[in-house]
């Protein structure tokens, strides 16, 4: 790697342009087999044509005006805390009850979810999403198959899901969900009888912490009519790479914890499958007093 460097270095001293080409062209995969640049992909994924680096856009004019896009958020959001939490005054964020965070009226509203599915390891599961009916709530659909990659490493397959996008705010900071006003998730959906898992994604303090998950079941009835569906978080479980924990608590609903919600269907049944889903909110049920629905053990 040394030589490669001072090679390139007296290319430039003796400023031939044709001469750069030709050892780049020559040192190519020296340099690309180095600790530089990893070649790693992950199965399924289709290789890279470009460095990271050469895909980068140095406009000034461009650069100007992301600056400026940014202050205004910037200001946006410094009036909203100014003005109380979540940008609506103490009084009203008191008594509220209900709160819509998704609907799906447009391709914007898509756009702020992602969907996956085993293919990223070699699985043979298939997932799309688009509008429904009249731009009414969105369709997620697609096949299940368990067949299992032939890679020798993969032992399970056949899962699909929906993710939001994380909250970005100014300058790409994170935005956290302060959801501590609430107890319960509320949902209109329709379904084709299939359950699910509603997943809830943290963004821990250690790094050990990074797999946690907190899931609970939901259960569709399937036919033409819609269903509203209420989930409390007290009923939601700890999980880390697929594994109950023993050690379960509640799931934190201040704002340093949430970044995403997402939809796993994995019931091991091979064919189609769909899900609508008109809205996703929060509700304060008064009548639900039930802080968490599991044991908790005492550590020694």
């Amino acid at each position: 790697m040394a030589l490669a460097v001072m090679l390139l270095n007296a290319a430039s001293c003796h400023g031939g342009c044709f001469r750069h080409k030709v050892l780049l062209s020559s040192l190519g995969p020296l340099l690309n087999n180095s600790k530089l640049y990893s070649s790693y992909r992950r199965p399924g994924a289709e290789p890279e044509k470009k460095l990271s680096w050469q895909n980068a856009d140095f406009s000034f004019k461009k650069g100007i005006g992301h600056l400026k896009t940014q202050l205004s958020l910037l200001m946006k959001e410094t009036q909203d805390y100014l003005k109380g939490p979540g940008g609506h005054p103490l009084s009203q964020h008191l008594l509220e009850q209900t709160r819509v965070l998704w609907q799906f009226r447009s391709q914007e509203d898509l756009n702020k979810w992602v969907i996956s599915s085993d293919m990223e390891i070699g699985g043979k599961s298939k997932v799309y999403i688009k509008l429904g009916r009249n731009n009414q709530g969105a369709l997620l659909y697609g096949t299940l198959n368990t067949e299992v990659p032939r890679d020798g490493e993969t032992k399970y397959s056949g899962y699909c899901s929906m993710r939001s996008r994380p909250a970005v705010g100014s300058f790409n900071r994170k935005k956290y969900y302060d959801w501590s006003n609430f107890n319960s998730l509320y949902l209109r959906v329709r379904g084709d009888g299939r359950p699910w898992m509603v997943n809830i994604y943290t963004d821990p303090y250690f790094s050990h912490q990074k797999d946690d998950l907190y899931s609970y079941f939901m259960f569709t009835r399937g036919g033409p009519y819609w269903e509203e569906i209420k989930i409390p978080f007290s009923k939601f479980f700890l999980s880390s790479r697929g594994r109950v924990q023993d050690n379960q608590h509640p799931v934190s609903l201040d704002k340093a914890s949430f970044l995403t919600l997402g939809f796993t269907i994995g019931d091991n049944v091979d064919g189609p499958f769909q899900l609508e889903i008109d809205f996703i909110g929060l509700l304060n049920d008064r009548a639900h007093r039930e802080k968490f629905a599991y044991e908790a053990y005492d550590k020694n």
